[in-house]
């Protein structure tokens, strides 16, 4: 199901503009209320997913402290914040693009058949730095009470994380219906068409510049990095899971490399935490969401506190379709301002358009992994791996 999400997304769209003249009123407003419902228990355990993965990172990464970690560790942080700043500027330009503002009227608004909201137990950015000290701290003890705690809640959130896939598209239909009964759904499929253009644009001209740079400017190494890389991306496409074309990513990698060792080993330990497709459609998305709502434009500080907590969260990325997005959504709404329906459609477009974002991760990982190539000491003859069976969370997709 997991590989077909975007396309039974389109299928669920589809089936919603299809249909909704035909549904009465309060069939309409239950599917509402039903995704709402959805979206509030999402929020409730989402604190509790972020703890779980960032413990389970922590704990493969500190027991394992040695200078290279430490590298990968710094280069994974500076490389995912360099390209959100940058989509910053893309988003810019987006916001101001003549997108058609979608300016709901509270009088023909949809209202859900109830409403229920769970009580938030903890703060996110709380889950967050209490999953990354926790996790440091057992990791750095040496005991195996950190390992066995991580595996057991790897496992637990894993669990629930496929749940929740499996909501999705309940949980988007509803709002399809909400925007379509506010009239806005013609707007967004117009608008948003040019804009995953436009993102993909972003994405690769970006890592080609990377490539290119990497190699010393030289065009033509650089292109037959990217060639080896080819069979990575492409899979990427297909399946949408960065760990499962990982065989593939190691032997472009290893191709490209000096230190075969080193980059196949790179792979593993950042398949799940960098991710440069996601630093540059989840903002850029965001912005045009904003946009079509007519919510103002953020201010530099206010999207530089995003970036700080959006670099954060990509260490609790979950490796299954829309899990660069579910993780994402407090803190859209907590730093950006998003509404339940602005939180539905970024999670619709998102999952519509991860195909293109899993290409260009996977494509990021290769020019990663070669950057540590070149920045690492050499030779490393102590072969580094992060993930090793225990410490993998991959969805089997």
């Amino acid at each position: 199901m997991f590989r077909k999400m975007p396309f039974i997304l389109v299928m669920v769209i589809l089936a919603v503009l299809a249909l909704s003249p035909f549904l009465t009123l309060e069939t309409k407003q239950v599917l509402y209320a039903i995704s709402l419902t959805i979206k509030s228990s999402i929020v409730l355990l989402l604190p509790f997913i972020i703890f779980g993965l960032l413990f389970k990172t922590m704990i493969g990464l500190a027991q394992r402290a040695t200078s290279i970690i430490a590298l990968i560790l710094l280069c994974v942080c500076c490389s995912n914040t360099v390209s959100t700043f940058l989509s910053h500027y893309m988003g810019i330009w987006i916001y101001h693009f003549d997108l058609s503002i979608i300016r709901p009227h509270e009088t023909t608004s949809l209202t859900p058949a109830w409403t229920f909201q769970f009580p938030k137990l903890i703060a996110n950015d709380k889950a967050m730095f209490a999953g990354i000290i926790l996790g440091i701290v057992l990791g750095s003890l040496k005991s195996k009470l950190g390992p066995f705690l991580a595996r057991r809640i790897d496992r637990l959130v894993t669990k629930v994380l496929n749940s929740f896939a499996y909501f999705i598209p309940l949980f988007v239909a509803g709002f399809v219906v909400k925007l379509q009964f506010d009239g806005v759904m013609q707007t967004i499929v117009k608008d948003y068409t040019v804009i995953f253009a436009l993102i993909a644009l972003a994405q690769f001209s970006y890592i080609l510049v990377c490539y290119a740079l990497l190699n010393r400017l030289q065009l033509r190494k650089a292109f037959r990095c990217v060639r080896n890389m080819l069979p990575a991306a492409i899979a990427g496409f297909s399946t949408m899971s960065s760990a499962a074309v990982m065989p593939l990513t190691i032997a472009g990698t290893e191709s490209n490399a000096k230190n075969k060792d080193l980059a196949g080993s790179v792979i593993p330990a950042t398949v799940n935490i960098h991710l440069v497709g996601d630093c540059f459609a989840i903002p850029i998305l965001a912005y045009a969401v904003m946009k079509s709502f007519g919510m103002p434009e953020p201010t530099l500080m206010t999207y530089l506190v995003f970036v700080f907590y959006f670099v954060i969260a990509k260490f609790s990325v979950a490796a299954i379709p829309g899990g660069g997005i579910i993780v994402m959504l407090p803190i859209l709404e907590s730093c950006l301002g998003f509404t339940a329906e602005m939180l539905s459609l970024i999670t619709a477009l998102y999952i519509l358009f991860d195909p293109v974002i899993t290409c260009a991760n996977v494509l990021g990982n290769g020019a990663f992994a070669l950057l540590i190539d070149k920045l690492a000491p050499s030779p490393v003859k102590q072969k580094i791996t992060l993930n090793d069976r225990s410490f993998i969370s991959e969805t089997t997709i």
